[in-house]
This record gives structure tokens, C-alpha cells and sequence, in this order.
């Protein structure tokens, strides 16, 4: 009996040991396959800063990939003296910030009316949009239809046609259907109304589907030109990411003209460029990590007790 316990317990730690290898063996590798990754997004994004702060002729050598020989601001004030920038900027965020508020809201109403069974004409609804995933009327037709809206170089061309996506309606939609049926019960007995449960019960506890749906939207309507390529002529209307294409192709077309009166003194027009990357990305950057907290799911577990 004893010799058995003996072999039992040798077994038991020998499997241990086993298996404490194995899970080293796979820390290692996760981690040095996550330290690639790192390095692999890490390294061209300091590359694009780097040369955005290097000189005329540390840029023109072409030597460096972490840091160049010679330092130089004036990309950067060369973009942040032009006027037209901050103008574009002011455009950008009120697009931006408009858009998200628009967006969420509309899609939050829509998959919150869609996310209940007993709503007539459901499955017709549901098909229009997953039609809508697939198919588009094309280039033209839309452009039509937004000319015949009144949209043509106005501010609303970058809000109204971004109003719906039913990919969105689809993630709240699957979230707002894990809420318990038991919390529309109990605030119904209490004589609250469809838009009070919606705002009051809803809303605050698909926090995470919302900021989730805000960021990747935010992130579009930031990152944005063509829409303004296709319905806006209007330079008072340009946002920044077209401003960014407005230098690229005016230095393109200057590089290939001989013309040297489009570089500043010190600058190049791959170092404008560069500068402009950067300061059009810095926002994204610094938003994400506050929106990065709503990111939390199984907010709603153990609210209600089935």
C-alpha cells in the first residue's frame, strides 16, 4: 500500500514537472513571438517620426532608421504656420466628434428596435440590411442621390450618408439581446416608456459595445477623404486627411516640374509630408487609451439574478 501512495505521488510530480516545462516552453515562445509583432509596428511607425524631424540633408542621405544625424523643426513649422491647417483641423475634429455622436445614436436606436422579437415587419428589416452589407447602388447613383439631397460642399455630406451601418446594428444588436428580459419586466411594471428603458437600462449597460462602435467609426470619419474627393470642391470644407493629399500631390507635381520654390528653406517635400503624418495621427493616438477602458465585457453579469 505504501510502495503504491509512493508511486502515486512520484506520478503526480513528475507530471508537474512536465507539464511546468511545457508552459514555460510556451510563455517563451508567446512572448518572443509577441516581442516580433512588437518590434515589426513598432519600427516603421519611429522611422515616419524620425524622418519627420530630420534635416534637409540627413533626409536626402537616407542613413538612419531610428534616429537622424541632424535634427530640424522645420517641417513641423512650416505645417503648423500654414493657416489652412488649422482651418482643416477644426473641420476634422467637428466631423469627427458630430459623426460619432450621430452614428452611435441612430445605429443604438435602430438595433435596439430590431433586437426585439415581437417587432412587426422584423425579418423584412433585418434582410434590407444585410443587403445593404453586400450591395451598393455604385459611384455614380450616389453621387446623384447626394447632389439631389442638397449635400453637394456642405458640412452635413460628412455626417448624413454615415448616419447607418448595419455592421454596427448587428454588434449592438447581438448585445442588446443579452440584456435580461427580466429588466424590461420590472421597469415596464414601474410604467416607464420604450425610450426610458432604452436610455436608462440599455445604453449604460452597452457601454463597451458603444465606445467599441464610437472608436472604429471615429477612426474612419478621421481617416476620411474620399469622401470629401467626391462631393466637396469647397477648401474651406477640407478636412485634414485631404489637406495631407493636397501637399502630397502639390510636391509630387513640383518634384516633377524642377520647381524648388514649393520646398522651404531646410525642408523637403517628403519631410512636410512626413510632419503632416504625424500630426494628423497624434489625436487617434492619444483618444484610444481613454476609450480603451470601456472595453470591458461582462459588465451586465450578476445585475439580475434568472
Amino acid at each position: 500500500m505504501e510502495t503504491t501512495n509512493k508511486k502515486v505521488r512520484f506520478t503526480k510530480k513528475r507530471g508537474n514537472v512536465v507539464q511546468d516545462k511545457d508552459s514555460r516552453i510556451f510563455n517563451f515562445v508567446n512572448v518572443l513571438l509577441l516581442l516580433v509583432f512588437t518590434v515589426v509596428i513598432i519600427v516603421p511607425v519611429w522611422n515616419v517620426v524620425a524622418s519627420s524631424l530630420a534635416s534637409n540633408e540627413a533626409l536626402a542621405k537616407g542613413d538612419f532608421i531610428f534616429w537622424p544625424s541632424e535634427i530640424s523643426f522645420d517641417n513641423y513649422r512650416r505645417v503648423l504656420n500654414d493657416n489652412t491647417l488649422w482651418q482643416a483641423l477644426l473641420v476634422s475634429v467637428g466631423k469627427t466628434v458630430i459623426g460619432v455622436a450621430a452614428h452611435t445614436t441612430f445605429c443604438a436606436i435602430i438595433a435596439y428596435a430590431l433586437s426585439k422579437r415581437n417587432l412587426k415587419g422584423r425579418g423584412l428589416y433585418s434582410t434590407m440590411g444585410i443587403i445593404t452589407m453586400f450591395f451598393s447602388g455604385g459611384m455614380i447613383p450616389t453621387y446623384l442621390l447626394i447632389k439631389s439631397l442638397g449635400l453637394l460642399n456642405t458640412f452635413w455630406v460628412y455626417i448624413i450618408p454615415a448616419l447607418f451601418s448595419y455592421y454596427d446594428v448587428v454588434i449592438l444588436m447581438n448585445f442588446f439581446r443579452d440584456v435580461p428580459t427580466s429588466l424590461d419586466e420590472s421597469a415596464k411594471i414601474d410604467g416607464a416608456s420604450e425610450w426610458k428603458i432604452f436610455k436608462d437600462i440599455y445604453v449604460p449597460l452597452s457601454k463597451p459595445a458603444l465606445a467599441t462602435i464610437a472608436l472604429f467609426h471615429g477612426v474612419w470619419q478621421w481617416n476620411d477623404f474620399m469622401t470629401t474627393k467626391l462631393y466637396v470642391t469647397d477648401k474651406a470644407l477640407y478636412p485634414l486627411q485631404m489637406k495631407l493629399y493636397e501637399i502630397i500631390t502639390q510636391s509630387q507635381a513640383a518634384s516633377s516640374q524642377g520647381l524648388n520654390a514649393a520646398i522651404a528653406i531646410n525642408t523637403t517635400s517628403k519631410g512636410v509630408q512626413l510632419a503632416t503624418i504625424v500630426i494628423t495621427t497624434v489625436p487617434i493616438l492619444v483618444i484610444y487609451p481613454l476609450l480603451q477602458k470601456q472595453f470591458i465585457s461582462g459588465m451586465m453579469l450578476g445585475a439580475v439574478k434568472e
